[in-house]
């Protein structure tokens, strides 16, 4: 009975060493991967470019925002962000274009019969419309 549970003591230190050798390869890929002008998010959830990598001292500067720069431990930058896909669609200026009747129109989805009478709703009267339907459902 006890060689069992020294065969069991034995394979979990082993797979605990396996693990903790595993993260370090991990880590020191994704460090042998920085280089300024690399998009990362450090383990603490900000996101910054790296501006410069001081090898001496394990730190790295991140640029957070035009202008603010961050100075973090090189262990703390913990993934590198790909950039998302670009997509097409354009961002308005203001909230008129969202509400304007071409993106209306393609917004199948919604009840048909209603979208007619609420687009040339005032303000008053959606807010009483929104208002009513809250207490239907009570």
């Amino acid at each position: 009975m006890t060689i069992l549970l020294f065969v069991m003591l034995g394979v979990f230190i082993f797979m605990m060493f396996r693990r903790n050798k595993k993260t370090q390869q991990q880590q020191a890929q994704l460090q042998s991967q920085f280089a300024p002008g690399i998009e990362v998010m450090t383990s603490f959830g900000l996101f910054g470019r790296i501006v410069s990598i001081d090898e001496a001292e394990n730190k790295v500067v991140l640029e957070l925002s035009p202008g603010h720069l961050a100075t973090v431990h090189r262990q703390a930058v913990t993934k590198i962000v790909e950039p998302a896909a670009a997509e097409a669609t354009a961002v308005p200026d203001d909230a008129s274009a969202l509400t304007a009747p071409e993106r209306l129109a393609t917004e199948d989805e919604l009840h048909t019969e209603k979208r007619d009478d609420t687009v040339n709703e005032t303000p008053d009267e959606t807010l009483r419309r929104l208002n009513d339907e809250g207490k239907k459902d009570i």
